[in-house]
């Protein structure tokens, strides 16, 4: 399965690593050093981190970001999208693969 999932604290105060209160990037940092240590297939950018794997590893490394946020806000905000394909893994890369094979052929 694929879980494309963002997580952020809110009502923080300098007191919790955000100096200004206004930046959110070291509350993500958080939750992106644990789904890179998870040992996971992953990719992030600019909006979404996504994780490749079983349903119970996935979703394990999901709260572990979430409660690595909580130290920054009373309150986390969290939002996820799923794929659950059972039987396929790569898809991480492979649904993009697919894509971009598909645009390929319709410039031809």
């Amino acid at each position: 399965m694929l879980v494309a999932f963002s997580v952020a604290p809110s009502g923080g105060s300098p007191e919790q690593g955000d100096p200004d209160g206004a930046s959110l990037h070291h509350a993500v940092a958080a939750a992106v050093e644990v789904v890179r240590s998870s040992g996971l297939p992953n990719s992030t950018d600019s909006m979404f981190t996504t994780i490749e794997g079983e349903w119970d590893e996935v979703f394990d490394v999901v709260k572990r970001a979430t409660e690595a946020v909580q130290a920054y806000g009373p309150r986390v905000s969290l939002v996820l999208k799923a794929d659950i394909r059972p039987g396929h893994s790569g898809e991480l890369t492979g649904k993009v693969e697919r894509l971009e094979k598909a645009l390929g052929e319709r410039g031809e």
